[in-house]
């Protein structure tokens, strides 16, 4: 009996980590595609990297990306904007994060 329910605790502790982390592939494959449906396509990716960039921090990222959709009128929501600035984050800036 006892090793049923160990057994049953693991799988759903495991089960919750492997969402969590399918979750957050989605997220980044979200936010990719979001980025190179709707951004890439104004400017190169030079402004990420480019000496006077306006960002320095995961949050000035996000204001960054929330701005600009305002500006492009896309009408994302704050997860869109989470997506889109935690895939940046992936691929240019590698600022830390809380996950």
């Amino acid at each position: 009996m006892f090793q049923k329910l160990i057994l049953a605790v693991l799988f759903t502790l495991f089960g919750n980590f492997a969402n969590a982390e399918a979750q957050l592939i989605h997220n980044a494959a979200r936010g990719e595609l979001l980025y190179s449906t709707h951004c890439i396509a104004c400017h190169s990716t030079q402004v990420h990297w480019r000496e006077m960039k306006l960002v320095t921090d995961l949050a000035s990222l996000q204001s960054e990306v929330q701005r600009w959709q305002g500006i492009a009128k896309l009408g994302w929501n704050n997860e869109d904007v989470e997506d889109v600035a935690r895939h940046l984050n992936t691929i240019y800036y590698r600022y830390p994060t809380s996950d």
